[in-house]
């Protein structure tokens, strides 16, 4: 793995500082938290004599993605249940579904309402019927073996920050990014959706208390955006070169600029944002962007 870059970044304010932790760079394919969580879950698969790793996503998932590339780099066969069965004859059209298969990812479709069953025992023993034996990653990859993955991801360099910021999907990141933080630091989840689940989900991971999530930045739910938020994503890169994913870290980057601007942060307060990859999933935006006639995401120069 290569040395993940940290660097300084503009945002609207003189009286703090705030650089940005590229996890985004971490790997190619497989990038930012989906490689810290895939880490261990990979190496207890093997420890299990597993042949095959079966997880869910929808349909622009960059969690899908990272299983389907890493499975076959690292001799998996891999099996996606993919939310929403009307995808099953649009896989061409979908970036993300397209490089799944092509990395040899078998889909199973479900209806919308079944996939919220992914976690009843029911639906599991379908599965294990169909498919026989798998090692199961869950939706987003969060588990013990993610958060452990994930506590990698601060270095003894970081003690400088004040402030640790992150994107929050299903928990697994901000869990381990707080079992992680000296006692003088914070650390500032930003939902990507709608959730009042998830400080019991975090909760099951830390004991340390010196966290918060800021749930005002999730843009109407998982996956929606507007064009503020997309004109957001372009000036950023313009003014620092860093390409933002629309589902995650951009909401995060959004919310942790409006805070600046508000007076949240103490004056001199140092800021790390840690970005969590999801660069995969904007060919997949841009087409859903496009279909309604709004601004797209554009990082040429």
């Amino acid at each position: 793995m290569q040395e993940v870059p940290t660097q300084e970044i503009k945002l609207n304010s003189n009286n703090v500082s705030v650089s940005i932790r590229r996890e985004d760079l971490i790997h190619p394919i497989v990038s930012g938290n989906k490689f810290r969580k895939l880490k261990y879950n990979l190496v207890q698969a093997k420890a299990e004599n597993q042949d095959t790793l079966l997880t869910f996503g929808g349909a622009f998932s960059n969690h899908i993605a990272a299983v389907a590339f890493a499975g076959k780099e690292n001799g998996f066969k891999t099996i996606g249940v993919i939310r929403g069965d009307e995808l099953e004859s649009k896989i061409s059209e979908n970036p993300t579904l397209k490089f799944a298969q092509e990395c040899g990812m078998q889909f199973e479709f479900v209806t919308r309402e079944d996939y919220r069953h992914k976690t009843e025992a029911n639906f599991l023993e379908n599965l294990r019927q169909k498919f026989n034996n798998f090692y199961l990653v869950p939706e987003g990859g969060t588990n013990e073996f993610a958060v452990k993955g994930c506590e990698e991801i601060l270095t003894n360099g970081d003690s400088q920050y004040d402030y640790v910021c992150c994107a929050v999907g299903t928990g697994g990141t901000i869990s381990g990014i707080i079992n992680s933080i000296l006692p003088h630091q914070k650390v500032l989840g930003f939902p990507a959706l709608k959730a009042d689940f998830l400080k019991e989900e975090i909760r099951k991971f830390v004991q340390n208390e010196n966290w918060e999530l800021i749930t005002d930045y999730h843009f109407g739910g998982y996956g929606k955006v507007n064009s503020e938020l997309i004109a957001f994503i372009n000036m950023f890169y313009e003014e620092n070169k860093v390409p933002l994913d629309p589902i995650y870290t951009a909401k995060m980057v959004f919310g942790v600029n409006d805070l600046i601007q508000s007076g949240y942060f103490s004056e001199n307060a140092k800021i790390l944002l840690i970005h969590t990859g999801g660069i995969q999933g904007i060919a997949g935006m841009n087409l859903k962007l496009k279909a309604k006639k709004l601004p797209i995401i554009d990082f040429n120069d």
